[in-house]
C-alpha cells in the first residue's frame, strides 16, 4: 500500500488516544464499472453498434462498417471521460477507520470531510464483487442524514429518499469490514459499559450483500 501522509488529509481535530485502524482509496477501475456503470455504457454503446450496423447493411458493407467505427469511437470516448473521473474520484479520496469514528474525505474540485461516530451508525452492510473489491454502506441513526449530492459517489447506490454513505470498491473489504465491526463494538462497551458483545462478520459471496449491526444494536 503506498504510503499516504494523514496528517497532512485528515482534520485536525482527532483527539489523543483516537487511534487509526484502517485507511485506504477506492480502487479506480471498480469505481469506474460499479459507481460510473461503465459496463452498462459499454454494453450500449455495443448495442448501438450492432443496430446502426443492421440499418446501414443495405447501403453495403463499407456504410456498416463506418456506421460501427462512429459507434466504437464515441463509445471509446465516453468510456475515457468515465475513466478520467473515477481516477480522479479516486486519487481525491479517503477512507479512515478509527477507534471511535469513520473519517470521509471526498470531492475533487472541493474536498468535503464527513466525521461519522460509531454511534451514529445504525448498521452497516457488507457487499463484495467479482473482482476483489466491495463496498460498505453505513445506515445512519435515525435523524441522521447526509444529503445525496454531497456523498455520490461515494453513496450506496438507488437510496435517494434516505442516502446511505458508503466506502466504495476498496481491496480487502472482508478485512476492512471485520476491523470495522470490531471497531464499532469495542467502542459501544466503552459507551454503553456493556461486556461480552460479539456479532461476527463473514465475508460475502461475490455480488451478495450481508448487513451486520452497529455495536450499540448488538448490544
Amino acid at each position: 500500500m503506498k504510503i499516504i501522509d494523514l496528517d497532512k488529509l485528515l482534520p485536525a481535530d482527532i483527539p489523543e488516544g483516537e487511534r487509526v485502524l484502517w485507511y485506504g482509496r477506492p480502487e479506480w477501475v471498480s469505481l469506474m464499472r460499479h459507481a460510473y456503470r461503465a459496463d452498462l455504457v459499454a454494453a450500449y454503446f455495443g448495442a448501438l453498434a450492432i443496430w446502426n450496423a443492421v440499418v446501414d447493411s443495405d447501403a453495403g458493407a463499407m456504410a456498416a462498417a463506418i456506421a460501427i467505427g462512429k459507434s466504437l469511437v464515441l463509445a471509446a470516448l465516453c468510456l475515457a471521460l468515465l475513466g478520467l473521473l473515477a481516477w480522479l474520484s479516486a486519487r481525491t479520496t479517503l477512507y479512515v477507520v478509527t477507534t471511535r469514528r469513520i473519517v470521509m474525505k471526498v470531492g475533487i474540485a472541493l474536498p468535503i470531510f464527513f466525521n461519522i461516530p460509531y454511534s451514529q451508525i445504525a448498521s452497516a452492510a457488507l457487499r463484495t464483487f467479482n473482482d476483489g473489491t466491495g463496498e460498505i454502506p453505513l445506515a445512519l441513526a435515525p435523524g441522521r442524514r447526509i444529503a445525496l449530492l454531497h456523498l455520490w459517489p461515494h453513496a450506496r447506490p438507488f437510496h435517494i429518499a434516505n442516502p446511505q454513505p458508503a466506502l466504495r470498491c476498496i481491496p480487502d473489504v472482508g478485512e476492512v469490514a471485520q476491523t470495522l465491526q470490531q471497531a464499532m463494538i469495542a467502542e459501544a462497551q466503552i459507551r454503553l459499559g456493556v461486556a461480552n458483545v460479539s456479532a461476527p462478520v463473514q465475508t460475502a459471496a461475490p455480488a451478495e450483500q450481508q448487513t451486520f449491526p452497529s455495536g450499540a444494536v448488538a448490544a
